[in-house]
């Protein structure tokens, strides 16, 4: 389990590279990163929508609803020009924490 303040500062770059292979709907997100976790992130649904709202108004993603074949409403969620730019920004911070970790940890990444 990660802490909550390492949750919170990996959830939208987390929500991004999700959403950069793809469009994708909330639960599935979720079990997305469940499996690239290996459930080691639990994330919820409470946490996740508000999250990818505040993410659609900064303009990161787009959200737009859709009418499934049973009649259902699913919103479906996409990452926006400005959002892959915020990526590649936090995608370089990360490396550059993990790169800073790894050397006083002295790990051995493979």
């Amino acid at each position: 389990m990660s802490s909550k303040e390492l949750t919170g500062a990996s959830t939208i770059p987390i929500i991004l590279s999700v959403l950069s292979q793809g469009e994708n709907y909330g639960y599935a997100i979720i079990k997305q990163v469940a499996e690239f976790s290996d459930g080691k992130l639990d994330w919820s649904e409470p946490m996740l929508y508000p999250v990818l709202h505040r993410m659609d108004k900064q303009g990161l993603i787009t959200a737009e609803w859709r009418i499934l074949e049973n009649g259902r409403k699913r919103k479906y969620y996409s990452i926006t020009e400005q959002g892959r730019a915020a990526l590649a920004d936090k995608k370089e911070e990360w490396v550059d924490m993990i790169r800073v970790m790894t050397q006083l940890w002295d790990l051995k990444l493979t």
